[in-house]
């Protein structure tokens, strides 16, 4: 083998004797018309996530934890018209427990798997609505999620010259408009009526007993606690308060506080506390029904009507109301809220429960009497 041979020999050598590498294949790189085969929405790399609570089943008698299912789901993306809303807060209310139900009720029914709706306060976190714009502070009806998408015709925005954004699930938002007009409107109280309110603590009662008061009647609230019933006498005015659950009598205690008879009730919870209320009805009484939380969880409701003598002997009135009722009017409301609250006319007390995780638990506590004031979740706080 001559030299030029020998060199040609070594040569291939050292080249098999190289790492074999596979051949460079360039990716194809994501286009602005990348989208979802399903949504068709434009795809994101790296798509954020968020967490959704869903009814996970429906509950016999007193719901649970076990009712509620923590999902995380990815981040939903806003397409023509929609907004991209992140939840600051929460609301938990009586009224859900119905929707736990597979019942036809006012509200709508959850389905067993689907996320759950709630009143909430957020922030716009990306918008292509005309109406709103990234960092906007907005309310409306959503889910009980971390992140939600909506066309933007639900949401209102919050104006915060009229207090902590949290208001608007509270005094300001639909338990201060329904407390309004269920006690202005349906009770309709004079100077010198007696007025009882039923939770008067929560956060729908203790607006309309305070705004019974500002109107010039004697207000009696019952609640579940000593130190509900002196926030009710000590801070909201209420000239008595019944703790419902010491009274060895609930009926001579209703009788106590009431000598002049009852004028107006405004009904939250119906059962012993309502019958207790009833034998005291005055002639033309008024009574608004704007809940029955005792029988919320019941699976075997008391048959009825049983005392409707009653209102034949008083010509009382009875009407049931909903919050919904009164939308045309809902900012004559907030006006007239938001001046009393500036007066210092109007008090509230909001119990906040941090962390969007035990949302569950916050609803359950409604149930145990937990709150005082409005029950809310606190899921996070502003960007901007």
């Amino acid at each position: 083998m001559d030299e030029h041979e020998t060199q040609e020999a070594d040569d291939e050598a050292a080249q098999l004797s190289r790492p074999l590498s596979p051949p460079s294949i360039a990716a194809p790189a994501p286009t602005s018309a990348s989208r979802c085969f399903i949504c068709r929405r434009p795809l994101r790399l790296g798509m954020a996530e968020t967490r959704r609570w869903r009814l996970a089943s429906r509950p016999t008698g007193e719901p649970t934890r076990d009712n509620f299912e923590l999902v995380t789901v990815d981040r939903p993306e806003p397409g023509p018209g929609e907004v991209l809303v992140k939840t600051l807060y929460q609301s938990v209310d009586p009224y859900m427990r119905g929707r736990m139900r597979d019942a036809e009720s006012y509200a709508e029914p959850w389905d067993v798997g689907d996320p759950m709706q709630a009143a909430i306060v957020g922030e716009v976190l990306e918008s292509n609505h005309d109406r709103f714009e990234a960092g906007d502070v907005v309310t409306g009806d959503l889910l009980w999620a971390e992140h939600a998408v909506t066309d933007g015709d639900e949401l209102r925005p919050v104006d915060p010259d009229r207090g902590p954004v949290s208001t608007a699930l509270g005094v300001l938002g639909m338990p201060g408009v329904t407390g309004y007009f269920g006690m202005l409107d349906v009770a309709d109280p004079t100077p010198g009526d007696t007025v009882v309110v039923s939770a008067a603590a929560g956060a729908v009662g203790s607006v309309a007993g305070q705004l019974a008061r500002l109107s010039g009647a004697r207000v009696v609230g019952t609640a579940g606690s000593d130190e509900k019933c002196d926030w009710l006498t000590d801070d909201l005015g209420f000239d008595d308060a019944i703790n419902y659950k010491e009274v060895d009598d609930l009926g001579q205690a209703m009788a106590e506080a009431c000598p002049d008879g009852v004028d107006a009730y405004f009904d939250n919870v119906g059962g012993p506390i309502t019958d207790a209320v009833w034998r005291l009805l005055n002639v033309d009484a008024r009574v608004a029904v704007c809940g029955q939380i005792s029988i919320y969880n019941a699976t075997d409701v008391p048959t009825g009507p049983r005392k409707l003598a009653k209102l034949i002997e008083t010509r009382a009135r009875v009407e049931g109301f909903l919050v919904s009722d009164y939308d045309d009017r809902r900012n004559v409301a907030l006006d007239r809220l938001s001046t009393f609250i500036a007066d210092d006319a109007l008090h509230y007390r909001h119990n906040v429960v941090d962390g969007f995780e035990n949302a569950p638990d916050a609803f359950l506590g409604l149930f145990e009497g937990e709150n005082i004031g409005k029950q809310l979740v606190q899921v996070a706080e502003r960007d901007a």
